[in-house]
């Protein structure tokens, strides 16, 4: 196992960053207006709602819609249904080189990071024993009811067994991914990690895998996992990399799979390729990636970065440039 100190493929500190680019004196005056359709992960809903109405108060011309739903839901609604939004937001940046880049979207912006972690309440069967070093312990536990959200469908969900397949490294223990995943049936797997957050509150669920940050908002108790397996700590990514999930595709057979390897948890987004309203577009994106935007956005639990980092093969907008990996 790597120590604190070994070297890592950080997704956070490659590259060099630039400050996003002020419109100069030649730049479109116009304020945005119109319709301004948003597609956001569900774990990003409340302050995306939140970015969505500070932005709408500036320009009043604005109408703005919102759709939450599990990240890779999201995409499939470009690539299988054809919806085209105007921005949309991923909890897993991997969801845009694997399934929407190039015919898509030709670049996006890494801008958050957050950590898994096992919420719970007071009501929680072994509320009072679970820490940080016994929760498998806990979970495997009988009459303990646990679950997660959808690998095929939301980034949480496979980040999930991730973190179980850490774990199993981790403390040492065989077999101990297979044994969690076994200890959740069907019945406690949701499209999307935020709809977990109804069964425990209403005691159907003693615990759920969710993101740091959704515990927070929602005020949960939660166990806060080793940085070696919580997918939180950018600096390692490469003992994270050992972990691998296979995601079915809409067919859920292995023609159409995608594998996704383990990485530290970042956020990003893009303006698709042939968004519908692109320079309204363009003005939430520079708000969601502006001082406002990140206030916003920390006040939800997020972790935001100190400047966005911008990838992909395309052209970034004007009023996004930054560097490119």
């Amino acid at each position: 196992m790597p120590g604190p100190g070994a070297p890592a493929r950080s997704v956070l500190c490659t590259g060099l960053l630039l400050m996003m680019a002020v419109p100069g004196p030649g730049s479109d005056p116009r304020p945005p207006t119109g319709p301004l359709v948003v597609f956001n992960p569900g774990s990003m809903a409340r302050p995306f709602q939140e970015l969505l109405r500070a932005f709408a108060a500036k320009h009043p011309g604005v109408v703005p819609a919102q759709e939450s739903s599990g990240s890779l839901e999201a995409a499939r609604k470009l690539t299988d249904l054809g919806k085209i939004p105007d921005l949309i937001a991923v909890a897993d940046f991997e969801v845009f080189p694997t399934l929407l880049i190039p015919r898509y979207a030709s670049w996006y912006a890494l801008f958050a990071r957050s950590s898994m972690v096992l919420i719970y309440t007071d009501a929680s069967t072994r509320a009072g024993e679970i820490t940080g070093d016994n929760w498998w312990r806990i979970l495997l536990s009988p009459n303990v009811r646990s679950g997660h959200s959808d690998p095929a469908l939301d980034p949480a969900g496979y980040r999930a067994l991730m973190v179980w397949q850490l774990a199993e490294r981790y403390y040492g223990e065989p077999r101990l991914a297979a044994r969690l995943a076994a200890a959740v049936p069907p019945r406690y797997v949701r499209r999307k990690s935020v709809d977990l957050i109804a069964l425990v509150q209403a005691g159907e669920l003693d615990y759920a895998w969710e993101y740091e940050a959704v515990a927070r908002i929602h005020g949960f108790r939660y166990v806060k996992l080793p940085p070696e397996i919580n997918l939180g700590d950018p600096t390692r990514a490469d003992w994270y990399a050992e972990a691998r999930v296979r995601v079915p595709g809409k067919t859920r057979s292995a023609t159409d799979s995608v594998d996704f390897r383990g990485q530290p948890i970042v956020y990003a987004l893009t303006i698709p390729t042939g968004a519908p309203h692109p320079e309204t577009a363009r003005a939430f994106a520079q708000f969601v990636l502006s001082p406002e935007g990140k206030t916003i956005l920390e006040g939800n639990g997020f972790t935001v970065m100190e400047r966005p980092v911008f990838r992909g093969p395309g052209h970034v907008p004007d009023l996004l440039a930054g560097s490119k990996k």
